[in-house]
């Protein structure tokens, strides 16, 4: 199978800490790279990362609150000091746009390479990004400004090649693209061969939906059903539930919930407060509904699998 990894770059709440940086990840997928938000030390961590980031193709930034933000443009900064020529696509809530112009022309006007903006519609579910493999999609999420996850979905492959199968049965080279689009095969008897003798399935289709910051929002479990991992803001535990209305979080119970109601395989959980030295009782409270969940880290890989 294609790599499908998530790195994780920042997982703490609006104020940084000795423990964590605000949310920064990449999706790593099929020999491409894909940045969600980039808050403030981003660039620091795509350093330690080891990654090469001349693939990396676009950044998504779920709204416009600083910890979620303000790393971007220095990283773009940099990135023009490394010698950079690809393009960099942004996608980013509308209401950006004019502000992220003017960081440009004050920061950036030198660069040797082009930034494509892509201004996002917060309230709506649609597909932002397409290529052969893979889209990337929109969540409408709840918070205190215009608010947006993303939903990385593989597209469906092609079967696999037998190559002992097209051997015994004299299949020609010339039938392989075919036999990979499921056709099947007549030989020239005009016996008919069939696919499923000659392949094996194509590998299993993944996703990644990422989800923060948000307040706890059950009608996104249909669009997300069934995705094979997910990322959802737990910034408190149930006891600080008034704080996480008030300002339009989670808690890590309701971020298990949505993971239980939406039968994803894998709950990541993240944007943690700063009040959490420890968050074992944020993981803890996660499990009681969802077993299979786990804390982020900056410096983890998770496989999406």
């Amino acid at each position: 199978m294609q790599p499908f990894n998530i790195h994780i770059l920042g997982c703490g709440s609006a104020l940084p800490t000795k423990h964590h940086n605000p949310s920064a990840q990449i999706v790593e997928i099929r020999g491409k790279l894909f940045m969600i938000d980039c808050g403030e030390g981003t660039q620091a961590m795509v350093r330690r990362s080891r990654m090469n980031f001349s693939k990396l193709y676009a950044i998504f930034i779920t709204h416009i609150h600083g910890d979620h933000v303000l790393g971007l443009i220095g990283m773009l900064s940099t990135f023009g000091l490394q010698g950079r020529t690809a393009p960099l696509h942004v996608y980013a809530p509308e209401a950006y746009g004019p502000l992220f112009k003017m960081e440009l022309e004050m920061f950036c006007s030198t660069l040797d390479y082009e930034i494509i903006y892509h201004p996002v519609d917060t309230t709506k579910q649609a597909i932002i990004y397409e290529d052969r493999s893979l889209t990337v999609e929109t969540i409408p999420l709840k918070h205190r400004m215009p608010c947006a996850g993303f939903l990385f979905r593989e597209k469906q492959g092609l079967r696999h090649i037998n190559p002992n199968a097209l051997k015994a049965f004299e299949v020609p080279v010339s039938q392989v693209n075919n036999l990979r689009n499921g056709l099947d095969w007549t030989d020239p008897e005009g016996n008919v061969v069939a696919n499923e003798k000659l392949t094996t399935p194509a590998d299993p289709v993944r996703s990644y939906a990422y989800c923060s910051d948000t307040r706890y929002k059950p009608d996104i479990v249909p669009q997300i059903k069934n995705v094979t991992m997910i990322y959802h803001e737990a910034t408190y535990c149930e006891d600080m539930k008034e704080k996480a209305e008030k300002y339009l979080h989670s808690t890590a119970r309701e971020a298990a919930l949505i993971a239980k109601d939406a039968n994803v395989g894998t709950l990541l959980l993240g944007h943690y407060s700063q009040r959490y030295i420890d968050e074992q009782p944020l993981l803890d409270e996660a499990k009681e509904v969802f077993p299979n969940s786990f804390l982020t880290n900056e410096g983890k890989v998770f496989q999406v699998k």
